[in-house]
Parts: C-alpha cells; sequence; structure tokens
C-alpha cells in the first residue's frame, strides 16, 4: 500500500517527534500487506501498533483492552468490521473505530456512523486522512471519558 506523506506539521499533532504518543492503535485487517503497513504507518509517527488478521483474533486477545482506537477493515472473513464494532458497543468495550474498505458501500458507511464508527475510508486513502480521524476519534474519546 502507498501512502502520500502528510506535511510535517499534521504527522505529529504539535508534538516533537521525540515524544512518543501513548495510546494504542490496533489493526485487524485479513490482508497482511495492509496490516504490514499500517501498523509500520503507526509505528513511524510514535504510536504503538498492534495487528490482527481477524476481528475474532483482536476479541480472544488481551491486548485489545489496551487499544485507544480500532482500524478494521469493512470486508473480512468470518466477521466484518462492522460486526466487530458492534460486537464491542454490546458489551461494553467500544473503541473508537475506523472502518476502511476497497469496496465502498454507502448504505454500510451511512449504519456504520449511525452505529457510533469514527471514520469511514475508501483504500486507497491518503496518511493525511487517515491520521486525521484517529486524531478526531482520540479527541473525541478523550472528550467523552472527560465527561462521565
Amino acid at each position: 500500500m502507498q501512502w502520500r506523506r502528510a506535511p510535517r506539521a499534521l504527522m505529529f499533532f504539535g508534538r516533537s517527534r521525540d515524544e512518543p504518543l501513548p495510546n494504542v492503535i490496533a489493526v485487524v485487517d485479513d490482508d497482511e500487506s495492509v496490516r504490514e503497513a499500517l501498523t509500520g504507518l503507526m509505528k513511524s509517527l510514535g504510536y504503538r501498533a498492534v495487528a490482527f488478521q481477524s476481528a475474532e483474533d483482536f476479541l480472544s486477545s488481551k491486548r485489545r483492552r489496551g487499544a485507544a482506537c480500532l482500524i478494521a477493515d469493512v470486508q473480512m472473513p468470518g466477521m466484518t468490521g462492522p460486526e466487530l464494532h458492534d460486537r464491542l458497543v454490546a458489551s461494553g468495550e467500544a473503541i473508537p473505530t475506523i472502518l476502511i474498505t476497497a469496496y465502498p458501500d454507502e448504505r454500510v458507511r451511512a449504519r456504520a456512523l449511525r452505529a457510533g464508527v469514527r471514520g469511514y475510508l475508501t483504500k486507497p486513502f491518503s496518511e493525511v486522512d487517515l491520521l486525521e480521524c484517529i486524531r478526531s476519534a482520540l479527541e473525541s474519546d478523550a472528550a467523552e471519558k472527560k465527561e462521565t
């Protein structure tokens, strides 16, 4: 997967390059090249990233509880990205979720956003768009936790 590089000012959102971001980003995608590209990108930007090849692997992992944001493919064998999001919400473990897809469907997008998904990106997407979704998801989640 190729990335269009973000301007330096956007890459760290006001943080210095040496200041690691404290959040763990979980990547769930059945395509190994996408998992590797996304985790590599997250790590290059100072995030901690963990990758899973399926929604079921993510759900069975103890590492899911440390995830501050979830990036999941819409179409995967077994449980889909939207189904994973719904399962997390239903279990009381909602994680800010960004869905990615190579097969955009407006009905799936609209339903996912109504269900609380924070972003829906069509592959190939720009690094800037992904980073903006992550930043927005993390900030919204922090604001919601502050209110409770």
